[in-house]
């Protein structure tokens, strides 16, 4: 299913929505991971439904300026014609972010990054065409630092992509689940596989990655650690795995968006999503009316996400009206 995505900037603070248009019936919805507090920036970023994209090959000229936008067609051509694109992850390899990429685009060539900002600045500067990046989870929730990061970076979201993650409990060849004493894992895998390690009575040690883990035990023949990481990791790096799905609830998604320098068309045949960040000023039902703008012209809001504003902290008083209540 294609999707497209805009991104709308108003000046002061953030506000983020997302905001599911359907060509379709749509059914208004609005889900609230909280209502947001008065100073907060509300950050409303509408993704969009997984169709995959491929750079524009139609650009005849050599001059590097402003692609013209794609539209919805060529994005669907342009991925289907089995070209080879170049799709940034975070991670190292056997990561989930590494899985999700190759869903995204079968015939891709998968870049490992350190840190989701080298991702995007790998797609800004061309080294790749396409960065894919975890955006929520449905255990842990939504992935701030990217939140932020795309109302830095001036990418366009171009489509999602779900994976289901189903966790493993890895060790060196030989090793046995009594051998262990603790676990490697990323915090937001060791948070989602709490009650089993628990149960099995391994202690935890977070680290930046699931894979790495994995490739930290293996490289140094780790006898006493596991690493809690996805069954690819395990053949990636040569470690037996010792229990599957081990997470405490099976319902473990997370979702990723496709981000590209360039942004698409929507076509007229498939539901889209769209993304719009914007900022309020404050006052009393401020949120309100602005919501009241998709409502009343029957528009889905999927989510939003509210993030606070850097240039205004919050203080311990407000000393100019006591009876505000944060929400």
């Amino acid at each position: 299913m294609a999707t497209a995505t805009s991104i709308v900037r108003s000046p002061a603070a953030l506000l983020s929505a997302k905001v599911s248009v359907s060509d379709h019936k749509p059914t208004p919805t609005v889900q609230f991971s909280r209502f947001p507090s008065k100073r907060s920036c509300f950050t409303a970023l509408l993704s969009s439904l997984h169709d995959n994209n491929n750079d524009d090959d139609n650009n005849n000229n050599n001059v590097i300026s402003h692609p013209k936008p794609l539209s919805s067609s060529q994005l669907f051509n342009s991925v289907s014609n089995g070209s080879r694109l170049r799709v940034a992850y975070q991670g190292v390899r056997g990561a989930y972010s590494e899985a999700a990429a190759e869903k995204a685009y079968p015939n891709c060539e998968a870049v490992p990054c350190d840190q989701f900002d080298s991702a995007f600045q790998a797609v800004e500067k061309w080294l790749v065409d396409r960065a894919v990046l975890p955006i929520e989870n449905s255990l842990g929730g939504s992935i701030h630092r990217n939140y932020d990061l795309l109302l830095r970076h001036s990418l366009h979201i171009v489509g999602e992509v779900k994976l289901a993650v189903q966790h493993c409990l890895l060790a060196n060849h030989g090793v046995q689940l009594e051998d262990l004493s603790r676990v490697l894992s990323h915090p937001q895998a060791l948070a989602q596989c709490e009650n089993t390690l628990t149960m099995i009575g391994l202690s935890r040690e977070a680290v930046d990655d699931t894979a790495l883990a994995a490739k930290h035990v293996a490289l140094h023949k780790l006898k006493d650690t596991g690493a809690v990481a996805s069954s690819s990791a395990a053949k990636i790096y040569g470690l037996n795995i010792l229990a599957q799905d081990i997470q405490d609830d099976c319902d473990n998604v997370t979702r990723f968006l496709i981000l590209a320098r360039e942004p698409i068309i929507p076509g007229i045949q498939n539901p889209f999503k769209t993304s719009i960040v914007f900022s309020l000023e404050e006052g009393p039902g401020v949120l309100f009316k602005a919501l009241a703008v998709f409502a009343l012209r029957q528009i889905n809001l999927t989510k939003i996400e509210s993030r606070p504003l850097r240039n205004q902290p919050l203080r311990a008083a407000d000393d100019n009206n006591g009876s505000n209540i944060d929400g």
